[in-house]
């Protein structure tokens, strides 16, 4: 197994060597880690287009924000992900992610089960909003760590700062969730 490359004056070069010597030696783990990314690749674009729905649906400002924030930062991760791909010399597209589908549709269920403007709505969008990001830090955690053991040393960077991101996310919505949210949806 091809071990990580350390950064030298010619980085691309170095490591472009190595990623051609691991593709030879670790084809199937490849073929995995390349799998793993059109899934992840597939969610973030899917997110895309959910995140607006609910960004509609929440009623306080601050979590309007944060979702909106958060689809930003989602079109940046689209994007890096695209970087990926190219670096790896794959053609970027998405493998239909079943476990982000499955998210997104419970999410649509706690908005269409709650009323409209309520506290315990955006409580429903949090808990929605959270599972999200733990599938995400899941999957980034994983493939980071995979991109380290093929030797991608510039993917396993593109993908860790992606995984700093969706960190921050998820604390930002529990933070949101017991500063005032979680209260005034139990006072409802």
């Amino acid at each position: 197994m091809a071990k990580s490359a350390k950064k030298t004056t010619s980085k691309n070069d170095s490591q472009s060597s190595e990623e051609t010597l691991t593709m030879q030696k670790d084809p199937k783990l490849q073929e995995l880690f390349v799998e793993e990314l059109k899934d992840i690749y597939w969610a973030e674009k899917h997110l895309v287009k959910t995140l607006p729905k609910m960004q509609k649906a929440a009623s306080t400002s601050e979590l309007k924000q944060a979702l909106t924030d958060h689809l930003e930062a989602t079109k940046q991760h689209v994007s890096r992900l695209e970087q990926v791909f190219e670096l790896m010399g794959k053609k970027a597209q998405g493998k239909k992610c079943e476990a982000m589908e499955g998210l997104a549709k419970e999410g649509q269920g706690l908005i269409d089960d709650t009323e409209s403007g309520t506290a315990t709505r955006d409580v429903g969008i949090i808990l929605a909003s959270q599972k999200v990001e733990h599938y995400e830090i899941a999957t980034y955690g994983g493939l980071t760590q995979l991109a380290k053991t093929l030797g991608f040393v510039e993917v396993a960077e593109i993908l860790a700062t992606t995984l700093k991101e969706e960190k921050n996310a998820d604390e930002l919505l529990t933070i949101i969730a017991e500063k005032s949210i979680n209260y005034q949806a139990a006072g409802e």
